[in-house]
């Protein structure tokens, strides 16, 4: 690996002499967390912490802070602080926040900034897991891992663009342009190991168990898969941890090898760590939007809508996608704003399409809506699209996209049309009764067991299972009279 990186780095080298690119680049700096030799001379660290700053703002404008979760923050910080206090980087300064998403996510920018999700909180039942993941995005921070795939790809993104003009084809540079990009989106293999490896460094030392790393990522696996059979296709509604940072087939054995060189010892707190996070928030809040059976809630938009009974109904960052797998069927609902007030036929016509396409005004619960039908290819098949603009105030159209297979069956069709015209503004007791769901912590009694509390959650459908992986609880355990345990609660 070593002798890999000493000739990437030399070749690039090579290329910057040879181009006459950039005067006097040196190659490869020996990383001191990693030991080895790395290529990060487009970022420099004062570039990286400059980074993160402006990047900050973005994550905080997208994600927004937890209301009432100071305490929980400072927990956070605390263990994040403890967990960098030995790391070879003395130059960054580290910094934590939790984030308003229910997505199982962690991630760090480049300056020491670290965010993990209460939706990660939720899953991990230890302080000694926190402190494994916060290690883990610490490690991509000293390892320089962001610097490292920025410089590199700029230099692949340069080489094309050279190697292009020499060879006069555009689908060389094409076929770079791929690798570049492929190459930015996630981090390596190799980076993933590092990270795990610096990240058991650094929890160790802080004298938290290792015993946390694989404990986490085992248990996540298992959350990854779950939620895979509950969505059909794994589709979450937005990026979890794994889409960042891979799993490998062997990532889990290699932490558990890895684990075992560290002694046994030290701290796991986890009647500690469920304490703070006993009233947390589970799955959508109240300002993402609820999904409850067959009915979609917006308490801060004020605002809901039914789709048909068994249609599968995910709430994503930017809208709301339900389908059917037995037809086929889809419906997308989503919001769009405009600077300009518009009625809703011209809105569709001339806004949303673009296009002088046949529509129709129509009424939607007295609000001013318009609507149009055509065909059109959804995932290689044919299928009727029938499109519904709704204007819900001056400058806010509510959207609905609806993929009707061909030769439906009549009472589809009308299901879905009544979806359209279930839109309407909440009802008094419904905002007072459509709560977010929370996380409970329970002490399991001496009558109690798997079945009888995961019965006590708000769920129909994979109780037993949604269960256990909240609580990394393998297929042959049971509960343990006296022991904590996190339900999810709709107190």
């Amino acid at each position: 690996m070593i002798i890999a990186l000493r000739l990437f780095c030399s070749n690039f080298k090579i290329f910057f002499l040879a181009a006459g690119l950039v005067a006097g680049l040196s190659g490869c700096t020996t990383n001191a967390a990693t030991g080895q030799q790395q290529f990060t001379a487009l970022m420099s660290p004062q570039q990286e912490a400059q980074v993160g700053a402006d990047e900050h703002s973005k994550i905080m404008k997208t994600y927004g802070f937890l209301e009432n979760s100071e305490n929980l923050q400072a927990y956070i910080s605390r263990v994040g602080a403890d967990v960098a206090a030995n790391t070879e980087r003395t130059d960054v300064q580290y910094k934590f926040f939790l984030l308003d998403d229910p997505m199982v996510n962690a991630f760090a920018l480049p300056g020491g900034y670290v965010y993990v999700t209460r939706g990660l909180l939720a899953q991990a039942n230890s302080e000694a897991e926190l402190a494994a993941v916060l290690g883990h995005e610490i490690g991509h921070v000293t390892a320089r891992h962001s610097a490292e795939r920025y410089s590199r790809g700029v230099v692949t993104s340069l080489g094309a663009m050279v190697l292009s003009a020499a060879l006069d084809s555009k689908a060389a540079t094409q076929a770079l342009g791929v690798g570049s990009d492929l190459f930015m989106k996630s981090y390596s293999r190799e980076q993933e190991n590092q990270a795990d490896e610096l990240g058991l460094r650094y929890m160790t030392r802080s004298y938290y168990n290792p015993s946390g790393m694989p404990a986490f990522l085992t248990a996540l696996e298992g959350n990854t898969s779950l939620e895979s059979r509950i969505n059909g296709k794994g589709s979450t509604g937005g990026p979890d941890w794994f889409s960042t940072h891979p799993l490998t087939a062997d990532r889990i054995r290699n932490t558990i090898a890895m684990a075992r060189q560290y002694p046994q010892t030290g701290t796991v707190e986890r009647d500690a760590y469920l304490k703070m996070i006993d009233g947390l928030i589970y799955g959508d809040s109240a300002k993402q939007g609820l999904v409850r059976d067959n009915v979609f809630y917006h308490p801060k938009m004020d605002f809901t809508f039914s789709v048909p009974q068994g249609f599968s109904m995910v709430n994503q960052s930017a809208q709301v996608v339900a389908t059917d797998k037995s037809s086929g069927a889809a419906i997308i609902f989503d919001a769009a704003g405009i600077a300009q007030n518009l009625d809703a036929l011209t809105y569709l016509q001339q806004v949303w399409m673009k296009d002088d396409v046949p529509a129709a005004r129509i009424n939607i619960n007295g609000m001013d809506a318009a609507t149009a039908g055509f065909t059109g290819t959804v995932n290689g098949r044919a299928m009727n699209i029938r499109i519904v603009a709704v204007k819900w105030s001056a400058n806010t159209f509510f959207r609905f996209q609806i993929a009707i297979p061909q030769n439906a069956p009549a009472t589809l069709v009308e299901d879905l049309k009544r979806t359209t015209y279930s839109l309407r503004r909440m009802t008094a007791d419904e905002k007072r009764n459509v709560q977010p769901y929370k996380i409970q912590i329970v002490t399991a009694g001496a009558g109690d067991s798997i079945d009888s509390l995961a019965r006590q959650m708000p769920y129909t459908a994979y109780q037993e299972e949604r269960f256990r992986s909240l609580n990394a609880l393998m297929p042959e355990e049971a509960v343990i009279v006296g022991q904590k345990y996190k339900i999810i609660s709709v107190r």
